[in-house]
């Protein structure tokens, strides 16, 4: 009896794993054709914006672009390796959106900024191993840590240096309201403060998507007002 229950789970474990690790080819092919074609017309409508906006832009679309890849290999190709390399190229492209929204600011404000994108890229490549992360609802989990991190470290600083960031903290939390939302995606929105004035950007699927961006803006302490120029995908 315990020969027969010990193959039987065996064969029970046998049977998850094959399960676990799907492979769908010609579902992953379109899903990932589906993101190029939605990275190409993402990033045309760059062309409509001006300076670092329409870098940040770019950028931007190259995230939504790993993103909706990682979810293709998630659902139709989830092999460990394949899923592994994904997350990896999604880390990367935060970083380098992150880097880019950095630009439009200065001095030691800039520095930090540009600190914590970096930090913020090693906590993202350090959890791509972790089993507990291997799904994207654990991807949107860490973003709202990355979001507390960041706000946890500006907090951190000496009182002239909190004055002078006072507009990047604002982003930071704006940014993770944003990332805590299961209606907004907080990469499609691009977040910048100037003297409490908070100003979005980007491309958003819904109208109702933009108007959820706007509201949870509003709710952040130090928001004097909110400038919203988030266009709808057509």
């Amino acid at each position: 009896m315990k020969k027969i229950l010990c193959i039987s789970l065996a064969a029970l474990f046998s049977s998850s794993v094959a399960f676990a690790q799907t492979v769908d080819n010609n579902a992953y092919k379109a899903a990932k054709d589906r993101a190029e074609s939605d990275y190409k017309a993402a990033k045309d409508r760059c062309k409509e914006l001006k300076g670092n906006a329409e870098d940040v832009c770019k950028e931007e679309a190259k995230v939504a672009q790993a993103r909706a890849e990682l979810d293709a290999t998630t659902q139709h190709h989830n092999t460990a390796k394949d899923v592994e390399k994904s997350r990896r190229k999604l880390a990367d492209a935060e970083y380098e959106l992150a880097k880019e929204r950095c630009d439009d600011m200065s001095g030691s404000t800039k520095s930090a900024c540009k600190n914590d994108a970096k930090s913020a890229h090693k906590t993202a490549l350090a959890s791509v191993n972790n089993p507990a992360t291997s799904t994207t609802a654990a991807i949107a989990q860490d973003a709202r840590q990355t979001g507390s991190n960041m706000a946890d470290t500006a907090r951190e600083k000496t009182a002239d240096t909190r004055v002078a960031m006072s507009d990047t903290m604002i982003t930071t939390k704006v940014k993770a309201e944003m990332a805590a939302d299961p209606l907004v995606k907080a990469m499609d929105v691009h977040v910048e403060t100037q003297k409490g004035i908070v100003m979005l950007s980007g491309f958003v699927p819904s109208k109702a998507e933009a108007d959820k961006a706007v509201e949870l803006a509003r709710k952040v302490e130090g928001v004097q007002e909110v400038k919203s120029s988030i266009q709808v995908k057509k």
